[in-house]
């Protein structure tokens, strides 16, 4: 019986001490609980409901009728017929308050298109936002709330260089729309470039479970820094794998800088282009191990021809990171504000030899020179304009390419019923090399009143191909 009692009283004893919890008062300490960081953190990540009205036309039952397909085949299939139908889309995800004054970071593909976006904070107050600007090659988008002068809580941009793999973190969002929710893990990788998931890949991977409605939510240090944006998942179902992808905390800053007051984002360019080094290449330079990036061609009066770079240097490093890869080289660079040096630690014929290079905005030579197109000729109804590296960098494209581009097209004209696209890139006509908006109006000149077949050399998707019609 005394045994019994004594029993007793231990469970209670323990239950009493169990309920009671303290703050803890050392660096030891708080590595047993999170809960002190996720209250610090936790107020500054919001959620994010976004709507956008889509239109769409009804379809008559009559053109899906066996019989009346019977007569008319498929020819009408897919016709819209009836009135306008108009239907809201909702969707929702994460946001991460940086400025105290209401400046929000999520992810692009959050609030893309959407025509209303409410932020809602943690502790329920809701508030309309202002999109200050979007860009969907880095995923990030930067929002703005009026607070009414009232200073919301925040967090501190870190430095995402300084993160190492192991080191522990916090993943913070609002996964399927349940509500805010913490989650926690290791960075399990750093510089993942082949992500595929944005123009700038180099994320940070981590184990903390991330699931849809987490994206542009916060990846937390140990220290309540902001380290990442969390922005992707790698799964096959659509839940957590334990393998998410976020956005270094330092490109956040770029785009946070870099933001215009038209809500584009302007980045530095390198001006030139590159490939990884293979084992078999580093063997071909006597190279302990394949490592940087061999230069292969350099476009003329660019920053990279400013600096002195060279067909054949291999740029091994940049402000003493090491670059791997032409995505690590990408990345490195649009992390700088435009007029910054930074210094290139490059290999050259067998020298280890240091370039000063400048972060410079694309620059639009040659000048657009927008022209239509009218005439006697595949290219009537059609609005061309000259490559540049401003115009590629504005359209996503490889800021190297240089040529023609068709910009808009008549509906109904002639370069609309031969399948002409915006956004081909015209290389050449019936053999002859286009490279300027004036080389095109001089071989359509030569060519006025021409009846004869066409050959027309474009590039549609990064792919090159001739199309041929009969005059």
């Amino acid at each position: 019986m005394f045994l019994r009692v004594l029993v007793a009283a231990a469970l209670i004893s323990t239950s009493v001490q169990a309920d009671i919890k303290t703050v803890p008062s050392s660096q030891a300490e708080i590595k047993l609980s999170y809960a002190p960081l996720v209250k610090e953190a936790a107020p500054a990540v919001v959620n994010i409901y976004t709507s956008k009205t889509v239109r769409t036309r009804s379809i008559s039952p009559l053109f899906n009728d066996p019989f009346f397909r019977r007569f008319f085949g498929d020819a009408f299939r897919g016709v819209p017929q009836g009135g306008e139908k108009k239907q809201v889309q909702n969707s929702l995800g994460s946001g991460v308050i940086v400025k105290g004054n209401g400046v929000v970071i999520t992810n692009h593909h959050v609030i893309e298109g959407a025509d209303d976006i409410k932020v809602v904070l943690n502790d329920r107050r809701e508030f309309e936002a202002k999109l200050l600007g979007s860009d969907e090659r880095t995923d990030l988008a930067i929002l703005q709330i009026d607070t009414e002068g009232a200073i919301l809580p925040s967090l501190s941009l870190g430095d995402s260089d300084e993160v190492e793999v192991g080191d522990l973190v916090l993943a913070i969002g609002n996964p399927f729309g349940v509500g805010q929710t913490v989650t926690s893990g290791i960075v399990s990788a750093l510089a993942r470039t082949q992500v595929g998931i944005t123009d700038y890949s180099f994320f940070i991977q981590t184990d903390a479970a991330i699931n849809p409605g987490n994206s542009g939510g916060a990846l937390v240090d140990m220290h309540g820094n902001l380290i990442g944006v969390n922005s992707a998942i790698y799964s096959k179902g659509g839940g957590s794998n334990g393998i998410g992808f976020a956005i270094p905390a330092n490109m956040v800053k770029s785009v946070l800088s870099g933001v215009s007051q038209s809500g584009k984002v302007v980045r530095p360019w390198l001006g030139a282009s590159g490939k990884a080094m293979t084992q078999d290449l580093a063997s071909s330079f006597k190279m302990k191990r394949p490592t940087g990036v061999l230069i292969e061609m350099i476009y003329p009066d660019g920053p990279a021809d400013q600096a002195g770079l060279q067909r054949g240097d291999i740029i091994l490093k940049m402000d003493g990171y090491e670059i791997n890869d032409p995505q690590a080289l990408r990345f490195r660079l649009a992390t700088k504000p435009l007029g910054e040096k930074m210094v290139m630690d490059v290999l050259r014929r067998g020298k280890n030899v240091n370039v000063d290079f400048i972060a410079t905005a694309p620059f639009e030579k040659p000048a657009r020179e927008e022209t239509k197109l009218n005439g006697f000729h595949p290219f009537d109804g059609s609005v061309i304009v000259n490559l540049s590296p401003a115009y590629n960098d504005e359209q996503g494209w490889d800021t190297m390419l240089r040529g023609v581009a068709i910009e808009k097209i008549r509906r109904g004209s002639t370069a609309h019923r031969l399948g002409f696209r915006p956004g081909d890139v015209i290389t050449g006509v019936n053999g002859i090399e286009v490279a300027s908006v004036r080389d095109l109006l001089r071989v359509l000149n030569e060519y006025k009143g021409y009846k004869g077949d066409w050959r027309i050399g474009i590039v549609r998707n990064g792919k090159r191909q001739e199309l041929r019609f009969r005059g």
